[in-house]
């Protein structure tokens, strides 16, 4: 006998939960589908959760000047604690509003049954109206790299590595090894990340993505540009990864977090007419719906931002177009990035390189942390913030944010970004009234600074 529900959401992470919260207030019957024993995803059981916990423990050291007296797996203690208070807190919130949970692997055996598998217990089937697959990404493995040798780990595994860790090579520069990188060399760990592109995380401002790149060589991190791998040798001691290069560089582990992959193998999707890319990645209309439009997905199983914000709120939009036939895209308009490297980065809006491709005529106004007092009290001094303004109306067209949390001030300028007409204006962070001392503030001094340049 199969239990028939109205919504079925397939992964309990962001996008998951925003799926099943608003359909269950929207008064649906909703089950939640997990292979994990405990809710809350990937997100925090593997990636965000985790790995923002441990930049923290890393960034307390720091500023202590304990930093060397942690092992990496000590570390991992303290993302343990908040990974239970998460799972305690979300699984609230599926009890609150009364969603059943599932444990097991979630498969299609037709196009609104699935059947869910899980070890010692019997294979047991449900069905429902409409589907919500938020079932996430993995990292990617190439073939001819062994991830079952015990000095090879990815972003994943990583968390399970407890021994006493010396030196590390990062094969792969995106916002995971970036993260990473600060992690290890904040812990006293020598870093190597090694990049396949000419700079590190090209989708960001160049003025930040070169200040990223000096910090991270300022704090002893190796960085090597332009390089890809030939082949990896193991030993039981270490990892030597030949580049075609001819270089050879040498570290106790190697860290692969070069690209990820769809959570989406045998589920069942080909059967049903659910269409894939190369990478796993389940291919969507505008709406979040599959080729089966009963059938939607969000989050990281659909590719890009592949952030966990914009996860929930398409979780929310996904079940808003279920639900009431409508879905509101202004809201994934100004999605900010977030990047947890020490210091972090965030930013919203345009950049000067894709203001520069479209001739917009712009200028910039620039807030130094070093000259904040709020910073200077902090004894975080190291950082900026960045405004992009248009010349003649004034207009917000980008915020650029890099220093100590960063991604928290970036709201402020979402906020007056995301206006219509004249309620965007670089006037606003001029004429409001900033507490003092406060690190907004920063946006009072750069907008006047950014003024200063066009009248």
């Amino acid at each position: 006998m199969k239990d028939t529900y109205d919504v079925i959401v397939i992964g309990s992470g962001p996008g998951g939960e925003g799926a099943a919260m608003k359909s269950a207030k929207e008064g649906k019957r909703v089950a939640v589908v997990d292979d994990f024993s405990d809710v809350g995803g990937r997100c925090t059981h593997l990636s965000t959760i985790p790995s923002k916990a441990l930049l923290h423990s890393v960034r307390q050291l720091s500023i202590t000047g304990r930093q060397y007296n942690q092992s990496f797996a000590e570390l991992l203690q303290n993302a343990e604690s908040v990974i239970e208070k998460q799972v305690k807190l979300r699984r609230s919130f599926y009890d609150r509003n009364q969603v059943d949970i599932f444990t097991g692997f979630a498969s299609f055996t037709d196009e609104h049954t699935l059947e869910i598998a899980a070890e010692g217990m019997p294979t047991k089937r449900i069905s429902a109206e409409h589907f919500v697959i938020a079932t996430g990404a993995r990292p990617y493995h190439p073939d001819d790299i062994d991830f079952s040798h015990h000095r090879v780990f990815d972003s994943d595994t990583i968390l399970n590595l407890k021994e006493e860790v010396r030196s590390v090579i990062i094969y792969g520069a995106g916002i995971i090894g970036c993260e990473y990188a600060s992690i290890f060399r904040g812990s006293g760990i020598k870093a190597t990340l090694i990049n396949s592109r000419d700079r590190l995380l090209s989708f960001l401002d160049d003025e930040i993505s070169v200040a990223l790149s000096y910090h991270l060589r300022e704090n002893g991190v190796t960085i090597l540009h332009n390089e890809e791998y030939e082949k990896v040798e193991y030993s039981d001691h270490n990892i030597t990864l030949h580049l075609k290069s001819k270089k050879r560089i040498h570290g106790e582990y190697l860290l692969w977090v070069q690209g990820r992959t769809g959570n989406s193998s045998d589920m069942g999707l080909e059967k049903i007419g659910v269409q894939t890319d190369n990478r796993g990645y389940i291919l969507i209309n505008e709406n979040y719906q599959t080729a089966r439009p009963h059938i939607y997905a969000v989050g990281d199983v659909v590719g890009f931002p592949s952030l966990a914000s914009a996860a929930y709120d398409q979780g929310r939009f996904a079940a808003t177009h279920l639900v009431l036939g409508k879905c509101d895209y202004r809201l994934v308009e100004h999605i900010p990035t977030g990047i947890y490297t020490i210091p972090e980065i965030s930013s919203v809006g345009l950049t000067e390189q894709e203001l520069t491709a479209k001739k917009v005529p712009y200028e910039v106004g620039h807030s130094f942390f070093r000259n904040l007092a709020r910073a200077q009290i902090l004894g975080e001094a190291t950082g900026m913030l960045k405004i992009l303004f248009h010349r003649e109306t004034l207009e917000i067209l980008g915020i650029h944010c890099f220093g100590a949390n960063a991604t928290e001030i970036i709201h402020i300028g979402q906020a007056i970004i995301s206006q219509k007409g004249k309620a965007n204006s670089l006037m606003y962070f001029i004429n409001t009234t900033f507490n003092y001392p406060t690190m907004a503030e920063a946006y009072r001094v750069a907008a006047l600074n950014g003024l200063n340049r066009v009248k």
